[in-house]
């Protein structure tokens, strides 16, 4: 379901109450048989305010930018962690997950690292598993990030396939040298630069600690 705008009808009143002050200005002069200098001046007055009040609204319209349409994803929820790990991992990507899902757009993500997948969490697909493909190779050979800002118009979107399949946006942030952290939000260019900050920095504490417990094992 797309997401209204909330500032909507803030964004058009200029033009309603600019609009409407022309047409009362126009009743006005018609239903007047006398026309004074005074009405004259004001009339004029008048339609000048009723413009400036238009031309603001229609500026409005293009310089405020409208939000992102957002989606329902497909999917189920839920909170998946792989079988054996660290009493130290579980704890560390539940508090990492969570942050991410309360405090950004994301409602899907993904832990991949050293090959395998850690933890699916927020809406799942229904495949679990996750093939390397050429934007997350390109994310592990690089050390980094790829932002898909409108995962629509991006062929590659495909190897994406282990995410919800209406996922509008996807974040793939390394995590270290051996794994990728990969997110889904639920509408396009819905990520903001704050945004990408924090997400690096989780993935940078999530690297430190996947490093010490399972580079020991």
């Amino acid at each position: 379901m797309a997401k209204s705008d909330p500032n909507r009808i803030l964004r058009l009143l200029p033009i309603v109450v600019g609009g409407l002050g022309a047409v009362l200005l126009l009743i006005n002069r018609l239903l007047t048989s006398d026309i004074t200098d005074s009405q004259a001046r004001a009339d004029v007055l008048g339609v000048i305010l009723s413009g400036v009040l238009i031309l603001t609204g229609l500026l409005w319209q293009q310089v405020q930018p409208q939000p992102p349409d957002a989606v329902e994803l497909i999917g189920e929820e839920g909170f998946v962690l792989a079988p054996d790990l660290p009493e130290r991992i579980k704890i560390e990507l539940a508090w990492a997950s969570h942050l991410l899902l309360t405090n950004t757009v994301t409602r899907s993500l993904v832990v991949f690292y050293q090959g395998q997948v850690l933890l699916r969490r927020g809406i799942l697909s229904t495949k679990s598993e996750v093939t390397i493909g050429p934007i997350l190779k390109r994310v592990l050979e690089t050390q980094k990030p790829v932002y898909l800002v409108n995962l629509k118009v991006y062929p590659g979107k495909i190897e994406f396939d282990y995410l919800p399949e209406n996922t509008q946006g996807i974040i793939c942030q390394p995590i270290g040298k051996e794994g990728v952290l990969i997110l889904g939000a639920n509408a396009p260019r819905s990520y903001t630069k704050q945004d990408e900050n924090w997400i690096a920095g989780i993935a940078d504490k999530l690297a430190v600690t996947l490093g010490e417990v399972m580079g020991n094992e």
